[in-house]
């Protein structure tokens, strides 16, 4: 890993109608446009999807950490999140997000474990720690074979 900070720049181009088109080095470019709830055209990636999507991914890889640093074998997490956006103290944010972990273990995983890391992950990720919107986590884990 290497040190702190660490600095990501992305830049959005849009004109006066159509989807904004945003760019990164190194990736393809993706478009979003308002989704539907805003008048936008729906079937496309949107602001609110993209901040949903960060928690969710942050999520799967902050598990992917912890489990390797706890040496906890697993083979399928998958992690659904839903946003809420509301209107809280004058302003229209999202005030809450709630993550469903369904996590898949050999039958020699500690359930109670497994549902610890996932809490752990839950608490490291940085994309959640970054926002101040209220974080539920709910977690089912099955065992495999």
């Amino acid at each position: 890993m290497q040190e702190l900070p660490h600095h990501y720049a992305v830049a959005a181009f849009g004109k006066s109608e159509g989807d904004v088109r945003l760019v990164t080095e190194g990736v393809a470019d993706l478009s979003s446009a308002p989704p539907v709830e805003f008048g936008g055209p729906g079937g496309r990636w949107s602001p609110e999807s993209l901040l949903v999507a960060a928690v969710a991914d942050c999520f799967v890889l902050s598990f992917r950490a912890v489990a390797r640093a706890s040496k906890m074998p697993w083979s399928d997490l998958h992690c659904a999140v839903t946003g809420t956006l509301d209107r809280a103290d004058g302003k229209t944010r999202f005030t809450e997000f709630t993550l469903h972990a369904r996590l898949v273990t050999p039958p020699d995983v500690e359930t109670a474990k497994a549902v610890r890391l996932l809490e752990k992950a839950e608490s490291v990720c940085l994309i959640s720690n970054s926002l101040s919107s209220t974080m539920h986590l709910t977690t089912e884990v099955t065992h495999a074979g």
